[in-house]
């Protein structure tokens, strides 16, 4: 009893080490952070690495391309292109999960027979931790009066709003 304690602790522990790191550039090809890749003079590409739910990479990936667009003299942007690469329950964390089976068998054979039938139930713990998650966006930046489009940002506002 005391070893599957242990071993449920430790798995826990592990879970709650992988977490999305502090906001900043990414510091290699796997790690975690943003990246950019200008296109054109005012399209750009912005990637956010992360781990765990998607939401707040997202989140994060917006905020770099508004600060990409005041940067550049810009005043809102669009997002022309999107891709998210993450599970939806890519948070990790303890999910439980059930299942039922049943079954029945028959053999003869030169000595006699036999027939058999049972039901059976298992449950299982998954502890595995958050996973990597990353979102693309595709951006047009602009200035002045921003197009009554729904995928046009205020720079400056994603900026107030979302933060680090």
């Amino acid at each position: 009893m005391i070893r599957i304690l242990t071993a449920t602790a430790a798995a826990l522990a592990l879970t709650a080490c992988a977490s999305l790191a502090p906001y900043g550039p990414q510091t290699g090809p796997r790690g975690q952070g943003y990246a950019e890749q200008r296109i054109e003079g005012d399209r750009w590409r912005v990637t956010y690495s992360g781990v765990g739910a998607p939401g707040p990479v997202a989140d994060l990936a917006l905020r770099r391309a508004a600060e990409l667009t005041v940067a550049n003299g810009g005043d809102w942007f669009e997002v022309v292109q999107r891709y998210t690469d993450g599970r939806p329950d890519s948070a990790g964390g303890i999910r439980p999960s059930l299942s039922v089976g049943a079954g029945s068998s028959r053999y003869s054979g030169r000595y006699g027979g036999f027939s058999t039938s049972g039901v059976g139930v298992g449950v299982g713990l998954n502890f595995s931790g958050p996973s990597p998650t990353t979102t693309t966006l595709e951006i047009v930046t602009g200035r002045g009066a921003p197009p009554d489009r729904a995928a046009v940002y205020d720079a400056r506002g994603v900026l107030e709003t979302i933060r680090p």
